[in-house]
């Protein structure tokens, strides 16, 4: 425990420094300018021409999605944007089939921003009464913004036509991260016209530079489902790099920046019950009765500490099952606990090729239950960014460590436009072991259309009771390119075997990888085909341990069509090596989907190929078809229903025996009495398991973090007692039955 302490103590010295550039005399935030930094941060005097400014709001529009406010007609206190264009699909810098305008306004506390939707048919407008963050088979409008004016980051707050919300981090790669939740309001109305929205942000909910003349920047966004149309103001063109980059420039002045200040009391009772001779019998040592408390400070304006005793970490949303036997590495599920969610976008990485072995340096859901744990996140200066994590874990009953302890640190230094240079460090202590990762990132923009990422990251490790401690490495090279015809990358991963990251999420190491992408795009003259899109991806890849090569080539087309529709087809030569042995992975496969009504959507893939029994000391050689289908269905605004078919088998290739099929059937029901609650059902059958769940629940979210929960769940299977045992059956038998409940409240001051 040496050397837990020596770290958390390193950590603590950390933070503290931090806290004293904030407060300390060289603080930009004190009034003092860095002559070194200044030209890079203040916008050039070309660039200040013509950057449109807001004038402060007295009177604040009421949120009722009716545009009739006075705000929305004075000039002078609102900005008004009408010349969108599409980007991506149909094509880039078209006029659209609808029209659209936007209108951004603020106060002290708050900034409002509307749409008009135009529609020349209303009945076909695709909207729904969901839960937050589900709107995104709607039409639906969103904004990105960059509050910081550094291209590094945006937020994102998205609204369908009946003022449902879904809410994100724009990240510098232009990815949204949807796992964010934070406090806004919004509300929206179809009329004949078409549709609009009205949305206030609180200043609390976002972060942002504490002076008293601001340079933001923002975009605008709608989809048009039945259309496949993506219009945006301003108008977007490859050409000229990511979103953020090309995001309308706008000032404010005098924002009133109040210390935020939060706390999250909740409270959580499950019980659980399972199967012993015969009877269900509740299980003592898994009832849950806990009271927890979650904080937030603003420590600035841009930079804010969480902290967190006796976590409640249940989750409410069910993980989808997946497939998972005849497996080479763990499952990959997705975070979705709220104290880890705020500034997760900062844990992306520069040369994180899509497909690389290393697909997370910060995987949280490594940190498995929590007693307590210590948050901070944002900006410490104008250019740099800072997060960290301190997690002490709770594992009952392990051997080695019960309260193994975790720590995270991110720094990252933004460049011009959108580039940056990064350092990581993340480390697990347990017993007398340790893992600990270090090293740098970066992302440099070559020219509009091109630019250059990379890692370099070093592990030290030391089992418990290990009298040695081993050091490894893992390096990437990315070259990227994007225009309106092309899209090509680049990379190259040098992942060694010895190379281990506890707090993050590695598939697979001992090897050197040369991969590329290269895709393009075709703009057909055709009302039927609007993309069409040929690619190549593929790497080769040298097995350090064993000494032999592995080859992944796929050749891709897709057809991409209005109502979201989209056909592809693929074709692969590959091989994988497995335990020093080559096997044969080529094949085919087919994807299409489609919202082919308003009520009506669907998705269905196939795919065979060859494929590989993996037994670490037997492998052999086999061949198999996988398969998936989804359909939702909606007859209702407020209801709506959904069914998931996942398939798969495998055949032994030297007689022709079939091992194994692996199949899931999950069933899902959701009515959503209004925008607050809904009553959802969950069936899932598992064939291979032989195994029905079935889960139930009420919820209730004024809110991200006021909420109410009462949640069911059943579990049958196969199974018989014969007075002595468990025996295969024809018919269920209930194994295991839960029931829980969960009540918080966000206490903002």
């Amino acid at each position: 425990m040496k050397i837990v302490r020596i770290v958390f103590y390193v950590w603590a010295a950390i933070l503290y420094s931090v806290t004293l550039i904030i407060f300390g005399p060289f603080s930009a935030y004190a009034g003092n300018v860095n002559p070194l930094t200044d030209s890079l941060t203040r916008p050039r005097a070309t660039e200040d021409e013509g950057i449109p400014t807001i004038v402060k709001t007295e009177i604040p529009p009421e949120i009722d999605g009716i545009l009739d406010d006075s705000v929305w007609f004075d000039s002078l206190t609102t900005l008004k944007f009408a010349s969108f264009k599409t980007f991506f699909l149909p094509d880039f810098g078209k006029e659209p089939s609808q029209g659209t305008e936007a209108m951004l306004a603020y106060d002290a506390e708050n900034f409002y921003f509307s749409f008009r939707c135009y529609d020349s048919e209303p009945s076909r407008i695709k909207a729904a009464v969901s839960k937050r963050d589900a709107i995104f088979q709607d039409d639906y409008v969103y904004i990105i913004l960059d509050t910081f004016n550094d291209r590094q980051s945006g937020f994102v707050f998205a609204v369908n036509p009946l003022g449902i919300q879904g809410d994100g981090m724009m990240g510098v790669d232009g990815k949204a991260d949807l796992s964010f939740d934070t406090v806004w309001f919004s509300n929206g109305r179809i009329d004949d016209q078409g549709w609009t929205v009205e949305a206030r942000i609180p200043f609390k909910s976002i972060r942002f530079p504490n002076k008293d003349l601001l340079t933001m920047r923002i975009l605008f966004v709608r989809h048009i489902t039945r259309t496949s149309e993506h219009v945006s103001f301003p108008p977007l063109d490859p050409a000229n790099g990511t979103y953020l980059r090309q995001s309308q420039s706008f000032r404010v002045s005098g924002l009133t920046y109040k210390r935020v200040v939060e706390f999250l009391p909740a409270f959580t009772y499950g019980t659980t019950f399972a199967a012993e001779e015969g009877a269900l019998v509740r299980q003592e040592g898994l009832d849950i009765k806990d009271l927890s408390l979650t904080g937030k400070l603003g420590i600035t304006s841009e930079l804010t500490f969480d902290g967190t005793i006796n976590p409640d970490f249940n989750q409410v949303e069910v993980d989808a099952s997946q497939v998972d036997f005849n497996l080479r590495h763990a499952l990959y599920y997705p975070e979705k606990r709220p104290f880890f969610l705020e500034g997760s976008e900062l844990w992306q990485f520069g040369g994180a090729m899509g497909g690389g072995p290393l697909m997370d340096l910060v995987y949280t859901r490594n940190i498995i239950d929590p007693s307590f744990g210590f948050k901070l996140t944002g900006k410490v200066t104008p250019r740099d960014t800072v997060a960290a994590i301190y997690a002490r874990d709770h594992l009952r009953g392990d051997e080695v460590d019960e309260h193994p302890d975790f720590m995270i640190a991110r720094y990252r230094h933004s460049l011009r436009n959108d580039a940056f240079l990064g350092a990581f460090y993340t480390g697990r202590e347990y017993g007398s072991g340790f893992n600990r990762v270090g090293g740098v990132d970066g992302r440099f923009r070559l020219s509009p259309t091109s630019m250059a990422t990379f890692h370099l990251f070093g592990s030290l490790t030391k089992p418990p009771g290990a009298e040695e401690t081993s050091a490894d490495h893992a390096l990437s090279l990315e070259y990227q390119f994007s225009d309106r015809r092309w899209t090509v990358m680049l990379g190259y991963q040098d992942i060694a075997d010895g190379f281990q990251a506890d707090a993050g999420y590695v598939y697979r190491t001992g090897l050197r990888r040369l991969a590329a992408f290269c895709m393009h795009h075709i703009y057909p003259k055709s009302k039927t085909f609007q993309k069409i899109e040929p690619y190549y991806w593929g790497y080769q890849l040298y097995d350090t341990v064993h000494d032999i090569w592995e080859s992944n080539n796929v050749f891709t087309i897709i057809f991409r069509l209005p109502r979201n529709a989209m056909v592809l087809f693929d074709g692969f030569l590959s091989n994988e090596v497995f335990v020093g042995s080559r096997f044969d992975r080529s094949g085919y496969g087919f994807r299409a989907e489609s919202q082919l009504t308003k009520q009506f959507f669907f998705r269905l893939t196939a795919r065979r190929s060859g494929s590989i029994y993996y037994h670490p000391e037997a492998p052999y050689q086999g061949y198999g078809t996988g398969a998936s289908a989804a359909v939702r269905y909606q007859p209702l605004d407020q209801f709506d229903f959904s069914l998931n078919l996942s398939y798969v088998d495998f055949s032994r290739e030297a007689d022709r025996v079939k091992i194994y099929d692996y199949l899931l059937l999950r069933g899902r029901s959701t009515f959503q009495v209004n925008k607050y609650l809904f009553l959802r059902g969950i069936v899932e059958y598992n064939d291979f398991r032989r195994r029905i769940t079935l889960d139930g629940l009420i919820s209730f979210t004024y809110i991200p973090g006021t909420v109410v929960h009462v949640g069911y769940g059943s579990a049958l299977e196969k199974l018989e007692w014969t007075g002595s045992e468990y025996i295969e059956s024809n018919r269920f038998l209930q194994t295991r039955r839960g029931f829980f409940f969960k009540v918080s409240y966000l206490w903002r001051l």
